[in-house]
């Protein structure tokens, strides 16, 4: 409970000043019918004990008529929480180049990695999944079911699917799963270690149609730069460690981004990857308002009807029970 206008509470100060007054005029009385009646004892009738409740019954209501204008009133608090999330598509290259070891355990288990987590902050976002080697297929369509959504990444597998490496293929499936979207930003996270060497699409011709569609894509580049162990088979069908030419087409995927208005990004170890992660997550934040409504009411009528009521209890008690005379 709080007060509207608090500094009428200073009026009762003067509370403790009328009690003094009364106790001095009580004891004046009290000393006047002594000396007049003499000291023989009085019977102390219901009348004898009842005097003071008049005087207390009217402090008491003073005091309450006090707390009404200063105007109780109890607040009543609520907000409303408006979330505008950001629909995101993760693109993820699971293509056989994305086993190779120069990221513990490899590139594949280390960008899923980062990217389940990443996938665990974005609350009120809706995500989707969509996976591309040779060919490309939607893993989890668009949900809000963070859960669901590391349940799919966790599943991805290389090897399930043509061999190569189609981004054209892998973006413009991404960019079907947002065409619907009503999301005010749209976002594609394109991860890939490789050349576009596959697809019926083009990388640049699925960049023009993701950014008429106000769609900005960001690119990853993962893997370090030279050469990477990567397993293959020898003669005899046994799997052993071979060094690779790492080749990433950078110009590509920095055109990409351009063209939409997203960022390129090289990763060369997981620490990058993370970090990268983390920036697009800074850049990509879903915008919440909170709107708070604060409400009053108002109770000062129930300390005023209080304060009538003892008034009128004061009267009838002092003028009726005890017949004083105005």
């Amino acid at each position: 409970m709080n007060f509207q206008n608090p500094e009428i509470l200073w009026l009762l100060c003067v509370v403790p000043l009328l009690v003094a007054y009364y106790v001095w005029i009580g004891r004046r009385r009290a000393t006047l019918t002594v000396s007049t009646l003499g000291r023989g004892a009085m019977p102390r009738t219901l009348r004898y004990w009842l005097r003071p409740v008049p005087t207390v019954l009217r402090l008491v209501a003073i005091i309450l008529f006090i707390i009404a204008l200063a105007r109780p009133v109890e607040e009543h608090a609520e907000s409303e929480t408006t979330v505008e999330g950001v629909d995101i598509v993760l693109a993820l290259d699971i293509s056989g180049s994305m086993l190779a070891q120069d990221f513990k355990p490899n590139r594949l288990e280390a960008s899923k990695s980062i990217a389940s987590e990443f996938v665990a902050d974005r609350e009120g976002d809706r995500l989707s999944v969509v996976a591309f080697a040779g060919e490309a297929f939607t893993q989890c369509p668009l949900t809000s079911d963070r859960g669901a959504v590391q349940t799919s990444i966790a599943r991805l597998r290389s090897g399930v699917i043509d061999d190569g490496t189609a981004i054209g293929n892998g973006l413009a499936t991404a960019i079907n799963r947002l065409r619907e979207s009503g999301a005010k930003s749209k976002v594609v996270v394109l991860v890939t270690d490789g050349v576009n060497n596959s697809g019926q699409i083009s990388p640049r011709m699925a960049a023009d149609i993701a950014r008429d569609l106000g769609i900005k894509v960001y690119t990853i580049g993962v893997g370090r730069r030279g050469q990477a162990p990567m397993p293959a088979m020898d003669p005899f069908g046994n799997v052993v460690m071979a060094m690779v030419k790492v080749e990433i087409d950078e110009d590509l995927l920095r055109e990409v981004s351009r063209i939409t208005g997203g960022k390129y990004f090289r990763a060369e170890n997981i620490d990058a990857l993370e970090k990268i992660y983390e920036e697009i997550d800074q850049m990509e934040k879903s915008k919440i308002e909170v709107t708070d409504y604060i409400s009053y009411e108002e109770l000062y009528i129930n300390w005023l009807l209080w304060g009538i009521v003892l008034l009128l209890a004061e009267l009838f008690i002092g003028r009726v029970v005890l017949h004083r005379l105005p």
